[in-house]
Order: C-alpha cells, then sequence, then structure tokens
C-alpha cells in the first residue's frame, strides 16, 4: 500500500516515458480535519453580521429594519461559529412606505454590510407578523380596510386584487434590481401566514396561488429561489407545485413536469429541533416525528437538494433547547443527523449562543453540511511546450452531504517571479455531489506563455474578482488561497504529446 503523505512532503512519482521524454506528477495530498467556513454553506447570522453581538437569552428579533452595531473590524462571533451568510427577514411595511416607493437604500446597505463582511444574504419579505406594529404596511391598510374573518394567522386576504398588484409587484420589483446580485445568496418564497412561513397556503385559490408564485419565478430567473412546503396544516403539501414549473418527484415515478422549463427550487423548514415544543397542547406531536420525515417526500422535494439548497432554521434556540426542553447530547445529535440525511447546506439558529458542551457535536456537523471537497489525487504533466496541452486527471471525494449550487470556476495557476497565468478548466462544481468524483480535463497554454518553472496551482474562483473563495479540507493552503501541488516546465524542448495522466507508474 502506497504512503499518503502531506503537501509539506509531498512526493513525485516520476516515470520517464519513451514516447515522451515527459514525467508525470502524481499528488496525493492529506486531508484535514479543520471546520471550514466556505461559501453558501454552514450557519448564518440573524438580522445581523459577522462580528456582531449576538441575541440576549432565549429571544431574538425579527422582521424590523437592521439595527447596525458599531463594529471595530473584528468578524469573530462569541460563541457562534464563523458564517459566510446572513439571513435578513423584513415586514412588507417597512420596506414598502408607499405605493409608489420602495426602500432600495435598506437593501443596498445590507448588501454592501454582507460583503464587508464576508457574507451573502438570504432575503425573505414577510408580508406581515403577529403583532400590530407588523401589520400589512398602513397605506395597504387603508386600501383593503378592517378584515375580521381570515383564516389563522392571517391578517389579509391574498385572493383580493390588491394584494397581487401591490405585494406580488413589490416582489418583481426587488427581482428587476437585484436578480442575481452577487451579494444575494438566495430569495425565500413568502405569500401568506405570519412571518411568511405560509400558513394556510392550501387555502388559497389555486389560480391566485400560482399568480404570486409567478412574482418569483418571473422576478428571480437567475437567484436560488427557496420556499417552505412544510407547515403541516396542508393535507397535501404536493398542492403547492401543481400547476406551476416547479420540479418536484414522489415515490413511484409521478413527477410535477420535467424539461428545460421547470425550475429547481430549494426549501427550508422552521422549527428544526422540535421533539416536544407543544407537548402541553399536542401530546406526542411534534415537527422532527410527524411533519419534516413524512412531508419531505409527499411534497416531492426529497431530492430538491441534488439542484437547490436546503436551509433550515431552529426551532426556538439553542438555550431554549438546553434549559426549557432540557435536550441532551443524544437528542441534539439525532436532530443534526436528521438535518444531514435531508441534506443540509446551510442553518438559522437565529444569531443565539451554542452553549460550550455542545460545540463539538455542532463542529462535527459543520463538517459535514453542505459541501466538503478533499482533493485524493491529482496527476499533471511536469513539462509542456508553450501553446501546449495541459492534460491532468483528479479523484475528489465530497464529504459534506450537498453539492455547491454556483458555478464557480475550477482554475489552474502557473506562476513564478516573472510571470502569472490563470487557466480556467470546464468543470463544472454544481455536479460535484456527494461521494467520489472524477474529474479529468485540459487546459491550453496561451502561445506566447514564457519559458520557465511554474510553480502549479488550483483553486475555485470567485467569478467577480478571480480569487480562491472555496477553502478544500486538504494541506497546503498558500497565503493567497491557492493549493500548490509542484513544479512544471515550459518549454519548447518538451514532449509534443502529453503523457495519459491516468496512467500511474
Amino acid at each position: 500500500m502506497r504512503k499518503l503523505i502531506s503537501f509539506t512532503t509531498f512526493c513525485l512519482l516520476i516515470a520517464a516515458t519513451w514516447l515522451t521524454g515527459q514525467e508525470t506528477v502524481l499528488v496525493r495530498p492529506r486531508e484535514i480535519d479543520d471546520v471550514l467556513v466556505n461559501p453558501g454553506i454552514g450557519f448564518m447570522t440573524f438580522q445581523r453580521f459577522n462580528g456582531d453581538t449576538l441575541n440576549a437569552g432565549s429571544r431574538w428579533t425579527e422582521g424590523f429594519p437592521i439595527v447596525y452595531q458599531d463594529f471595530d473590524g473584528d468578524l469573530t462571533n462569541e460563541d457562534h461559529p464563523a458564517t459566510s451568510l446572513v439571513y435578513w427577514r423584513v415586514y412588507w411595511r417597512y420596506i414598502h412606505p408607499a405605493p409608489d416607493s420602495i426602500d432600495f437604500a435598506q437593501f443596498d446597505r445590507v448588501f454592501e454590510t454582507a460583503a464587508a463582511r464576508g457574507q451573502t444574504v438570504i432575503l425573505r419579505i414577510a408580508p406581515y407578523g403577529g403583532g400590530d406594529d407588523k401589520d400589512v404596511p398602513d397605506w395597504y391598510r387603508e386600501l383593503v380596510g378592517e378584515e375580521p374573518e381570515l383564516p389563522r394567522k392571517w391578517r389579509t386576504h391574498p385572493e383580493n386584487p390588491l394584494y397581487l398588484e401591490h405585494f406580488g409587484g413589490l416582489i418583481r420589483a426587488l427581482g428587476a434590481r437585484y436578480d442575481g446580485h452577487p451579494d444575494l445568496e438566495a430569495v425565500d418564497v413568502s405569500l401568506v401566514g405570519f412571518w411568511g412561513e405560509g400558513s394556510g397556503s392550501h387555502e388559497v385559490d389555486p389560480h391566485i396561488w400560482r399568480q404570486l408564485v409567478y412574482c418569483y419565478l418571473d422576478g428571480f430567473k437567475k437567484s436560488h429561489l427557496i420556499f417552505q412546503p412544510l407547515n403541516g396544516d396542508a393535507p397535501d403539501p404536493g398542492l403547492m407545485v401543481r400547476g406551476l414549473p416547479i420540479a418536484a418527484y414522489w415515490p413511484g415515478g409521478r413527477n410535477n413536469g420535467e424539461g428545460p422549463r421547470m425550475r429547481h427550487l430549494g426549501w427550508r423548514l422552521d422549527c428544526l429541533g422540535d421533539m416536544g415544543f407543544w407537548r402541553e397542547d399536542r401530546g406526542d406531536w411534534c415537527h422532527m416525528l410527524d411533519i419534516y420525515p413524512q412531508q419531505i417526500v409527499t411534497s416531492g422535494m426529497k431530492d430538491a437538494w441534488k439542484k437547490a439548497p436546503v436551509s433550515l432554521e431552529i426551532c426556538g434556540t439553542f438555550r431554549s433547547w438546553k434549559n426549557r426542553q432540557q435536550y441532551d447530547e443524544e437528542v441534539v445529535k439525532y436532530v443534526f443527523d436528521q438535518a444531514l440525511k435531508w441534506h443540509i447546506s446551510s442553518f438559522n439558529a437565529k444569531s443565539s449562543p451554542v452553549p460550550k458542551e455542545w460545540q463539538p457535536l455542532v463542529d462535527e456537523w459543520l463538517k459535514k453540511m453542505g459541501y466538503r471537497f478533499v482533493l485524493r489525487k491529482f496527476t499533471f504533466p511536469s513539462a509542456i511546450r508553450p501553446h501546449g496541452q495541459i492534460a491532468f486527471a483528479t479523484w475528489w471525494e465530497n464529504k459534506g452531504v450537498a453539492p455547491c449550487y454556483h458555478p464557480f470556476p475550477f482554475a489552474i495557476r502557473l506562476k513564478n517571479s516573472a510571470h502569472s497565468e490563470i487557466l480556467l478548466t470546464d468543470a463544472d462544481i454544481r455536479e460535484w455531489l456527494p461521494g467520489d468524483i472524477v474529474y479529468d480535463s485540459e487546459v491550453y497554454l496561451p502561445a506566447d506563455m514564457p519559458e520557465g518553472t511554474y510553480d502549479f496551482a488550483i483553486a475555485i474562483l470567485d467569478p467577480r474578482t478571480r480569487e480562491p473563495n472555496i477553502r478544500f479540507a486538504i494541506e497546503g493552503r498558500g497565503a493567497d488561497g491557492w493549493y500548490s501541488l509542484g513544479k512544471i516546465a515550459v518549454s519548447r524542448d518538451a514532449g509534443h504529446r502529453g503523457r495519459d495522466p491516468n496512467r500511474v507508474p
């Protein structure tokens, strides 16, 4: 058995070939066990940003304009994991002050602050909440008047044409301005119910429901959409997608339609960890045992994770789990394991502290949440001609439970003291599902590539900055974020053909 070696002491297995006179470099990196902060995955801050003070006690705030805290430049979150995400949930009334006025400045500031703190934004516009200061906008209330006989957790009726005109119009306007924004991670589809969680969605006339959903589908064609079909009050959660171009698949081969017009939406739930929060009223009933496992299947969303993210929100807070519910580590681990089974990418803990005794469980959870790329093997030629082809072969393992949902480019860099060349590959990392990944391809050097010896490095890049933005679970990351794999010579004397990189001596 070959000995596995670290980047600091890696060996180059070299074999001369009579055909080309070239050599092949084979690298087997050493895996690391660190918690990695990567784009689009892991914990998120809630109504605040990296470096801000967390919520005190077991309570939290939501739905209001963000209160910006003084920032001293320290991105550390005390008793909370570092994050690449911020979730902002805001009530309609606070960002739409008049029928013809939208407070875009609030959104712009959130995106700018998130980017400065190394985060992207998940956004939900909740139509209303449960208190008088969480009603629909005052001007809208004046239009529709009081509505005394409404389903539970509704404050206005979505079948009123004014709702589609104004709330739906707001969503379309936000899409026109922010769809595809590089700092917008995803938009949380929100249409009815307190906090926009969808209570009573099945009671909306199907034709009206589809019109409301299309405000999101038409408005946000580039940004990811996530929605919440698992409220527990719908007799058939599959109704939420019926008649809409939203991909859904059920046991037995039934689906909601196929083809290029179908949209792949992610999904979320808002009470991860409910193992009996309402036992005094509902006995043994709870979300974790009686709603989520069943409705993930019956909603048609069981396999949605392959194309779009699963984002879960804590029920209560970690402090309420510990102090009120009196969960022990066994219960916490069960909840975390269920989330992994459902292919979680991100988690909203409501910016509440993690109990110190549960931190090891959280760390192990984070190592599996979303994607985690381990490079197992990489081969490339030791020498190449200018304008020549670098054929390479790779074996990766995604040790997470989900892919990356962004088409970030995988790149090779050749660099020495005089010249640097970044070569983009054709890899689509969105296809790198959990398990083994074999990716073999080639890139071409420019015809005017200067001769010399270069450091051969790899990285996955932010397409805007062309700087590395994903950390691999291996040793060898340089200060600039690139992973050096060895040396390659660029010489006109190199062989005309590249060695088959899959052939190991």
